[in-house]
C-alpha cells in the first residue's frame, strides 16, 4: 500500500518492517551486494569531490585507483548518479575492518575529524530507498535477502 504525504509517495512497508542492523550477522553486505552503487545527490557528489583527499588515507588502494580514473561516482543503468564501484560489486568507498565487516571510509574520515561529511544519506537510510519524480518523490522499502538479519533483529 502507498501514502501519499503532500508531494511524497510513502510505501506502508516503511511502517510496517522492524528493522535493526546487525553489522555482526551481515558484516556490511549492503555496501558490496547490488546492481549499483549506492545513490548520491548532486550535492554530496561535490562534498565527495571536495573531501577526496581527506578520505583517501581510509579507502583501500583498489577505491582509490577506481576514484582516481572515474571519479566519486557514475550513472547508473537508470540514469541516476551512484557511488563508483570496484570491480562492479563493491562501493569504492568500503574498507573491511579485522573481523571481516565492511565499513564505510568516508565516515571513518567523519569519524577521525577530517570532514564534516559523515556519508551518503542514500546510506544512513537504507533499506529505504528515496527516487525522485517531476511530480513527486517515492519512498520504498527495499526487501533483500542480505538483510534478514536486520529484520530478525528488529522484530527481537
Amino acid at each position: 500500500m502507498l501514502l501519499e504525504i503532500v508531494d511524497k509517495v510513502v510505501s506502508t512497508q516503511i511502517f510496517e518492517r522492524k528493522f535493526v542492523c546487525d553489522l555482526n550477522a551481515c558484516k556490511g553486505a549492503c555496501c558490496i551486494a547490488g546492481d549499483s552503487g549506492a545513490p548520491v545527490t548532486l550535492e554530496e557528489i561535490s562534498i565527495l569531490e571536495d573531501d577526496i583527499e581527506a578520505i583517501k588515507p581510509y579507502m583501500r588502494a583498489e577505491g582509490i585507483e577506481v576514484i582516481d580514473k572515474q571519479g566519486v561516482f557514475y550513472m547508473d543503468q537508470e540514469n541516476d548518479a551512484v557511488t563508483s564501484l570496484v570491480n562492479e560489486k563493491e562501493c569504492a568507498f568500503v574498507y573491511f575492518d579485522d573481523k571481516g565487516i565492511t565499513k564505510c571510509s568516508i565516515e571513518q574520515a567523519h569519524k577521525e575529524g577530517e570532514t564534516a561529511f559523515k556519508k551518503p544519506i542514500s546510506c544512513h537510510l537504507y533499506p529505504i530507498r528515496v527516487k525522485n519524480f517531476d511530480d513527486f518523490t517515492a519512498l520504498n522499502y527495499s526487501s533483500r535477502d542480505i538483510c534478514a538479519p536486520a529484520c530478525a533483529c528488529g522484530d527481537q
